[in-house]
């Protein structure tokens, strides 16, 4: 792949991530008060994250601000953090739990919020939907930005009591959940919870990322 190919496919992987960061905010909250479908709630929630990423009156870390409000408002991150740490969740005290949660949520905010001048106008299509085992849902999109540069994003949501919440998401094939699932198994391999922890404590105060999609 040539330079000039991959700065737009980086751009509108950025895209994929801040739909994660700043639409399903919204999405939730607005499941509470209409009850919409997952379906209904990523097209509402596309069309405010495209507003916020176009709106030339924002500065760049206005943006950010916004999203990282929004994600840690909204996102579902215990069931994210305990599907990311599979069979390894039960190995942490309550207090690591907790501390994983709110590291592992900082990091993805610093992860998926460094871009967003990367956004270049592209579009979401939502192309299909349906139900995954246990009840979650699958939203499927792509962003559009013309012929084989177009990216495929699907959503995986799961109803809660507070409305349809995002536990995972997938860009081109590559699950955000299984992704960072098997660096950290990795890293426990050899390792107890705290090397995991020291890690993400190390890379928060660094402002560097671990391997994610879309980033």
């Amino acid at each position: 792949m040539n330079c000039t190919r991959s700065r737009p496919r980086s751009a509108g992987r950025f895209l994929a991530a801040a739909l994660l960061a700043c639409g399903i905010g919204a999405a939730s909250a607005a499941s509470t008060a209409t009850g919409d479908a997952p379906r209904a709630l990523v097209d509402k929630l596309s069309s405010a994250v495209l507003g916020v990423l176009g709106d030339n009156s924002l500065s760049a870390e206005s943006k950010r601000q916004k999203l990282e409000q929004l994600v840690y408002a909204n996102v579902d991150f215990d069931t994210l953090s305990r599907l990311v740490l599979a069979r390894n969740w039960s190995t942490f005290s309550p207090a690591q739990q907790d501390e994983f949660v709110r590291e592992f949520k900082r990091h993805l905010s610093l992860t998926y919020g460094k871009n967003v001048e990367s956004y270049k106008n592209e579009k979401i299509a939502i192309t299909g939907d349906h139900e995954e085992a246990r009840g979650d849902w699958t939203v499927q999109t792509r962003i559009l930005r013309g012929g084989p540069a177009d990216i495929s994003v699907n959503y995986r949501l799961r109803q809660t009591p507070g409305g349809w919440r995002i536990i995972d998401f997938v860009i081109e094939n590559v699950s955000l959940v299984a992704n960072y699932r098997a660096q950290f198994q990795d890293i426990l391999g050899s390792g107890k919870p705290e090397k995991l922890l020291a890690l993400l404590r190390d890379k928060n105060e660094r402002g560097e990322p671990l391997k994610a999609p879309g980033a």
